[in-house]
């Protein structure tokens, strides 16, 4: 998505993969198994420290976990793995978000939501009441794979985020 939208982009699975970005990623896919990945490569202090910097991120689906108070502890929020159900409970929803015009198609599989969130942290968007796009400071956080949907706004978004910094 971010190649397709004129980024440079490369994977970062050490810490020296981390110098020198402009912003960061951190995909969906499986908190536990990225939980022990950062673990086994030593990612979580240059992580927070990158956080700290103020270096845009963005977290989508697994990502916005990974970011919250009970993995990196870089957010103040805390999420509820799987928060709709398996995997046969995926659904897809039409959200408004600020700074996006018109509506984003959302795609949830294994989704979270933000079950507690501090007063530093702004919700973007809400399904049924719960939180699922997220910001604080430089962290943009969405329970969702806009990807699946063929939707570059929310990338675009972000994209704008670190061209101001």
């Amino acid at each position: 998505m971010l190649r397709g939208l004129g980024a440079e982009v490369r994977e970062v699975r050490t810490p020296a993969g981390l110098e020198g970005l402009d912003g960061l990623v951190i995909p969906g896919g499986e908190s536990t198994t990225m939980t022990l990945g950062i673990a086994r490569e030593g990612l979580g202090d240059p992580l927070r420290a990158l956080v700290a910097r103020g270096t845009p991120v963005l977290g989508t689906c697994a990502g916005m976990i990974m970011l919250d108070r009970d993995h990196l502890g870089v957010a103040d929020w805390v999420c509820r793995r799987n928060a709709w159900g398996r995997q046969v409970s995926s659904f897809e929803e039409d959200l408004e978000l600020p700074g996006i015009e018109g509506v984003v198609r959302a795609v949830f599989i294994r989704a979270p939501w933000v079950e507690e969130h501090g007063a530093q942290v702004e919700v973007l968007a809400a399904v049924d009441g719960h939180p699922v796009a997220v910001r604080q400071g430089a962290l943009l956080a969405i329970a969702f794979h806009p990807e699946i949907a063929g939707e570059s706004r929310i990338h675009e978004l972000f994209l704008r985020a670190v061209a101001a910094v």
